[in-house]
């Protein structure tokens, strides 16, 4: 049965022209306990010529991302010596994280049109923002929600950190920081030739919180009520508790 299988997958890649790509990720899990620092994901992999041969002309983009989530981003603005929230804008869908590698430039690998439809950098994400607001403020909240992402870890670019090793072999690695959301990260990798994207292949590797930072956020999740009125009569205790305690120092 597995010699059928290899069989019949010799044939697919004979019937095809273009390239055919095979990833994988050093790991599909990834567990948050207390005192997580970070992780570094290798994202490797090969990518074959439809011959067979090592495809030396193929440019490697690997991009990872996690869970998307709605965001306000509101402006400050300085009234009276008083910093005050000014215009706001709203965003659907903002990747928790976002790093792309490659190994070239983008702009040597593609064109700005291509770049964005396949989100190849930070300038290309796609956030939808809504409502009524107009092109240069919709750029001017979206270059301040990438400039934040990025002061926080949580976007990335290394163009030039693919490497591919006798045109056949290619590997990544881009490093989670601790404040990563949890949830399905998709890892993508595109081989692009001339200009095109001639083949694209997906990865996934699960952020999950484990012991008892994943008790925390499950009763969070599913005992709202009760997890908050708990939250308060520890919070209370401990306060009366504090105060006995330097009312007889």
């Amino acid at each position: 049965m597995r010699y059928a299988v290899l069989f019949l997958a010799a044939l697919a890649l004979m019937g095809q022209r273009d390239p055919v790509l095979v990833p994988e990720i050093s790991q599909h899990e990834v567990q948050v306990r207390q005192g997580f620092t970070g992780t570094d994901l290798l994202l490797y992999g090969a990518v074959l010529d439809p011959a067979g041969q090592a495809a030396h002309d193929y440019a490697i983009v690997v991009v990872l991302k996690g869970p998307s989530e709605p965001i306000r981003l509101r402006e400050k603005e300085r009234f009276a010596g008083v910093w005050i929230n000014a215009e706001s804008s709203d965003f659907r869908s903002v990747p928790s994280f976002f790093a792309v590698a490659s190994s070239q430039p983008i702009s040597e690998i593609v064109d700005e049109k291509t770049a964005a439809i396949f989100e190849f950098g930070t300038t290309y994400i796609q956030l939808s923002p809504t409502g009524a607001i107009d092109p240069d403020a919709v750029s001017r909240f979206t270059a301040g929600l990438v400039d934040l992402k990025q002061r926080q870890g949580l976007y990335k670019e290394d163009f030039g950190g693919v490497r591919i090793v006798e045109g056949v072999l290619y590997q990544a690695r881009i490093s989670l920081p601790s404040n990563v959301t949890t949830g399905i990260y998709t890892a993508e990798t595109f081989a692009v030739s001339r200009g095109r994207v001639l083949a694209s292949a997906t990865t996934e590797v699960a952020v999950r919180k484990v012991g008892f930072e994943r008790f925390v956020e499950e009763s969070a999740n599913d005992y709202g009520l009760a997890y908050g009125l708990v939250a308060v009569i520890l919070s209370v205790g401990m306060g009366w508790g504090a105060g006995r305690l330097f009312a007889r120092l």
